[in-house]
């Protein structure tokens, strides 16, 4: 959306998506119990604090990997800007992929004793046993199943060869 001011056009879809969001930082071992419910580290909380509407979240499949994503509404709105700005609803394709990446969502809350239910749909589709890791990646959350986060863990030499081709070429 576009606002005129004089000979100035703002547009709001850019200074939203460039709106400072909560980053999460961390990696924390949670039990889940049978109903679905796992309690937010104290840790997450914290860093939610400053967040306009800290108890609702919108939680999907990953994109890439056998993991769900926890986004706070903020940044929820913040990456559907991004895809609404970069989709087109009168291409097929574009439709096929809106269609797949909303798929299984759902929207969450903290309940009273700070925990969130999941779907249990949600925790099959990444075969979710009774230990789960929350770990936090910039403004949203990954939630996996315990064994399955230690085994995608990179080798040291791994990761510093990635993390170089990566950033080795940035200037500061």
């Amino acid at each position: 959306m576009c606002i005129k001011v004089g000979i100035f056009v703002i547009t709001l879809l850019s200074i939203r998506s460039e709106m400072a969001t909560t980053t999460f930082i961390g990696d924390y071992a949670c039990k889940v119990d049978e109903k679905g419910r796992v309690l937010l580290p104290a840790a997450f909380k914290k860093q939610l604090s400053s967040s306009s509407t800290p108890d609702h979240f919108v939680v999907k499949k990953d994109i890439f990997e056998k993991c769900l994503v926890l986004f706070p509404g903020e940044e929820w709105e913040r990456q559907c800007a991004i895809i609404r700005e970069s989709v087109n609803p009168y291409n097929k394709q574009h439709n096929v992929f809106m269609r797949e990446f909303f798929r299984g969502t759902a929207e969450v809350q903290l309940d009273t004793g700070g925990r969130l239910l999941l779907p249990k749909r949600l925790l099959d589709t990444i075969e979710a046993g009774k230990e789960l890791v929350l770990a936090g990646q910039d403004g949203k959350i990954e939630i996996w199943d315990k064994e399955r986060y230690e085994a995608v863990s990179q080798p040291e030499q791994d990761f510093a060869a990635l993390a170089e081709s990566i950033l080795g070429g940035i200037n500061q």
